[in-house]
């Protein structure tokens, strides 16, 4: 009864340190040393760092001086994104001859889907072992790999053995896995939610798992079904090659802090044109506007609003951000402004697990990993 259901092999690749680790690589006097790829200068914030400088706590989205003060040892390297995007490229052939099923998720990181795979082979894990030695072969830089039935699984054990390592989560084990998770492993629960688990004794999958629906739903809201599923080993979604984009976005942040509404409104200006410019060249619309303001103090805020349609025209999306800007009074001066827009006429739309997939899992126990 259930042969139609979903039975997938799923590994999530995850290159290390990947923009630190080509910087090493094309110049030797780094290798060993701690290293930040952007943060330089007054404002700058880090995009990804070395496993030498993680050790000091450095990591990335942290500001250059932040960085400087955890490591002062630190090199500041410039982002070189052409470079980055050619190892990508590089690194996405290798997919290719195993699967055409490969999700980017960026420059470093992908799912493939080896269920049916080219070379004919059984196992996920041994694809998952040449591909890494591959990847090394061809561009001297390692990855990480995380491999099991879904890509929620397989993402989260692709961090268990980093860096150079790899983990496979064998369909029995699965259930068993998640319930022993720590609750911030948990793909897709941030930081704010976690500290909201706990205070309600959620600190593992187990706890999440023994809420009820009804229970997750009126604490979380429409999330609440995702933990209910996902602590459950029910994730359906597909290894989709062509990925549907959510969401277009575009932000500067100032050599200076503004603090006068003029000066920033000339700011979105420019924000909203390159918003604009990348619409189109996407050949996408949106409907939700969201403003982005980062304070001085490093504080966020955003500030949305949905159109009766879908828009792409700098005016337009110029004359919203500027409402949402005089919304309220601001709190503080301002380090960073940023416009997106999302809810685009690209979105598929969702389904709900059926009652067919929802007993997946199940019928994967049964599936020689």
């Amino acid at each position: 009864m259930l042969d139609d259901l979903p039975i997938r092999k799923i590994i999530h690749v995850d290159m290390d340190a990947f923009y630190a680790s080509v910087e090493q690589l094309d110049n030797p006097e780094l290798r060993g040393k701690p290293i930040a790829v952007g943060g330089g200068g007054k404002r700058g914030v880090i995009s990804a760092a070395s496993y030498e400088a993680r050790k000091f706590g450095v990591k990335s989205a942290m500001s250059g001086r932040l960085a400087e003060k955890l490591c002062p040892e630190l090199i500041f390297v410039k982002t070189n994104f052409e470079r980055y995007k050619e190892v990508s490229q590089k690194i996405r052939k290798i997919f290719l001859n195993y699967t055409d099923l490969v999700e980017p998720l960026s420059l470093d990181e992908a799912y493939l889907d080896v269920t049916q795979n080219k070379i004919g082979m059984p196992s996920a894990s041994i694809i998952a072992q040449q591909i890494r030695q591959r990847i090394f072969e061809n561009t001297g830089l390692t990855a990480s790999a995380g491999i099991s039935i879904n890509k929620f699984v397989a993402k989260i054990a692709s961090d268990y053995n980093k860096p150079n390592g790899q983990k496979t989560v064998n369909p029995e084990d699965v259930l068993e896995f998640l319930e022993a998770l720590d609750i911030r492993k948990f793909y897709g629960v941030g930081k704010v939610t976690a500290e909201k688990m706990y205070h309600k004794g959620i600190f593992t999958g187990k706890d999440l798992k023994s809420k009820s629906l009804e229970y997750l739903t009126e604490n979380f809201g429409r999330s609440g079904g995702y933990y209910y599923h996902i602590v459950r080993g029910i994730h359906t979604s597909e290894v989709k090659p062509n990925r549907t984009r959510k969401s277009l976005a575009a932000e500067r942040t100032f050599s200076e802090n503004l603090s006068s509404e003029i000066f920033m409104l000339e700011k979105l200006e420019h924000i909203a044109e390159e918003v604009s410019r990348r619409l189109h060249k996407s050949k996408v619309s949106g409907k939700t506007i969201t403003l982005k303001i980062k304070y001085s103090d490093f504080t966020l805020q955003t500030r949305s609003k949905t159109l009766p349609y879908f828009v792409s025209d700098k005016a337009i999306i110029l004359e919203t951000a500027k409402d949402l800007l005089y919304q309220e009074k601001l709190n503080n001066s301002v380090r960073l402004l940023g416009i997106s827009l999302s809810n685009l006429n690209n979105e598929a739309t969702k389904n709900k697990p059926t009652e067919k997939e929802k007993k997946s899992v199940s019928v994967q126990l049964k599936f020689e990993f």
